[in-house]
């Protein structure tokens, strides 16, 4: 874009996050943490911590509309520190955490948050702050002096608001997809509820029996080996390969044999259902739909796989259903790492409803499966067209 660019640290004030406090006198409130920043760099306030902290501190670290909430402190291999959140919440006493630090605009008749967390979104996302980023203790620290030198592109007033409603725009037509595929997977559920309603409690008294009994034996999930797999080149599956939202594989990784990771063991196939057995995912579920036998799953994984008793759209259901759910986190263990065991899953006593009904629920689920796969295209056009759009305002 033709206009004027600014560094970051000449249109906005630094403020640094607080933690628990250490003097009196102390006020309780809701402190923003890293948890609270979504994949796409988004507030959730799913889990915010109350946290008494000094009257003083809080003072001058009270959030206001449209702050911008930078991680500088944290990440991952795969997610590099820099995620930016606005704060857009109009009532309550908000802070955040010491592990983040906030940006105030200086004066919004030159630059509007809005725009400006629009630019750091897509600075995050071309992987630039991974550039920024050092390793100390194992945690990711961003170099916020290079942050603030970042030099952001300043466009008239009314372009930028032009930006801000077109962009807007996009992410508003890709979350009513969205919703429209949770639709269809509340319709899903319902139908399976109508149809075997609770089967833990097996509220229509099928004959009883196992997760055990309807899926094929553990000792048919083979072990990743070189004399198993036809190539050295494998296609390895872990948690980030899973789109939970849509409940299937978005892509996989590509590995030598000899550096898959150590905990790739589980050789996998086409429609296999897998669950993770480690919290907080314990509710993402895919069912495989690449047809080829090079596929090897992490063993933080349990594969379900059908047989003559059981068919996958059935096993799908009912390993998101509430009720299983709850089976399983009644089971949890391990305080650094809180997980369920295989056994725990498999070992599930639940209702069996005949194959023949099975078989009908998943003809049921197949007309909304493709219902959902065109809603999934659609979204993906809009989200290449939105990135386009990004591209165009914000690259250099």
């Amino acid at each position: 874009m033709d206009c004027p660019k600014i560094a970051l640290g000449q249109i906005t004030t630094t403020i640094n996050g607080l933690w628990t406090g250490k003097k009196p006198p102390f006020i309780n409130i809701a402190v923003i943490r890293n948890t609270n920043f979504s994949k796409d760099c988004r507030l959730t306030m799913n889990d915010v911590a109350m946290i008494d902290v000094e009257v003083k501190q809080f003072a001058s670290r009270k959030l206001k509309i449209g702050d911008i909430i930078i991680e500088k402190s944290g990440g991952s291999d795969k997610q590099p520190v820099g995620r930016p959140v606005l704060f857009n919440i109009p009532e309550g006493d908000y802070s955040f955490s010491n592990f983040t630090s906030t940006l105030r605009v200086n004066d919004q008749s030159v630059i509007l948050p809005e725009y400006l967390h629009k630019f750091l979104y897509k600075f995050y996302l071309t992987g630039k702050t991974a550039e920024m980023q050092s390793k100390t203790t194992g945690l990711r620290n961003l170099d916020f002096n290079a942050y603030k030198a970042i030099k952001v592109p300043v466009p008239s007033i009314e372009e930028q608001q032009r930006i801000v409603d077109e962009l807007d725009l996009l992410t508003g037509i890709i979350e009513k997809k969205n919703a429209q595929l949770r639709d269809l997977d509340t319709l899903a559920q319902s139908i399976f509820n109508e149809m075997f309603g609770n089967i833990i409690a097996n509220e229509k008294k099928w004959p009883f029996g196992r997760i055990a009994d309807i899926c094929a034996p553990r000792s048919s999930i083979k072990r990743a080996s070189k004399s198993y797999l036809p190539s050295d080149s494998i296609e390895y599956i872990d948690i980030s390969s899973i789109d939970n939202k849509r409940q299937k594989l978005t892509g996989t990784t590509a590995f030598i044999f000899s550096d898959a990771p150590s905990r790739a063991q589980q050789v996998v196939q086409y429609e296999d259902v897998l669950i993770s057995m480690v919290r907080p995912n314990l509710k993402n579920i895919a069912v495989v739909d690449l047809d080829h036998n090079r596929l090897v799953a992490s063993s933080g994984f349990c594969v379900l796989r059908a047989n003559n008793r059981s068919n996958s759209s059935f096993i799908k259901s009912f390993i998101g259903t509430d009720a299983f759910t709850q089976h399983l986190m009644d089971r949890v263990t391990g305080a650094n790492y809180p997980a369920v065991k295989e056994d725990d899953i498999k070992g599930c006593r639940i209702g069996v409803p005949p194959v023949d009904l099975q078989r009908q629920f998943a003809e049921r689920v197949a007309v909304l499966e493709r219902q959902k796969q065109l809603i999934s295209s659609a979204i993906d056009e809009v989200s290449s067209l939105l990135s386009g759009r990004m591209d165009l305002y914000f690259n250099e």
